[in-house]
């Protein structure tokens, strides 16, 4: 089961890395969901990444994470610990991220991913046991 999602995630993220700019342009006209744009800085010290995330809120905390593992953004963000979040109105949001362990807060985190607009929400409710067992996942709290 976990190959089969560690698969499914991979092509589903490099779908949505080919009509990135179409997304992006949706988003900044019309919003999508909770989708925000996070920037965090490379961790080679080459500029900054941006990607747009789902963000998660659950017991008054803000959560972002990726369910396959750790991908470029979230490496970046677990050696920076710091990110800015941009709202499509152009707000920005300077905060300290905090990576998540096993544990309870996690779990809060993981069930927040039916936060998500249709079809990620599914997505992520499908595969719940191998996003458990690989997802990373940081609280993101004001800095």
């Amino acid at each position: 089961m976990s190959r089969f999602w560690h698969v499914t995630y991979r092509i589903q993220y490099r779908l949505l890395a080919i009509i990135d700019p179409l997304v992006v342009s949706f988003w900044r006209r019309f919003g999508v969901g909770n989708v925000v744009a996070l920037e965090v800085t490379r961790r080679d010290g080459a500029g900054q990444r941006s990607r747009l995330l789902g963000l998660l809120h659950a017991g008054g905390r803000r959560y972002v994470g990726h369910p396959n593992g750790h991908v470029g953004w979230t490496q970046d963000l677990a050696a920076s610990r710091r990110a800015t979040l941009v709202f499509r109105d152009g707000e920005r949001r300077e905060l300290i991220a905090t990576p998540l362990d096993l544990g309870a807060e996690r779990e809060l985190a993981i069930l927040a991913t039916s936060q998500h607009p249709f079809p990620g929400n599914l997505m992520y409710r499908l595969g719940r046991r191998h996003i458990r067992a690989v997802g990373v996942f940081f609280r993101l709290d004001d800095g």
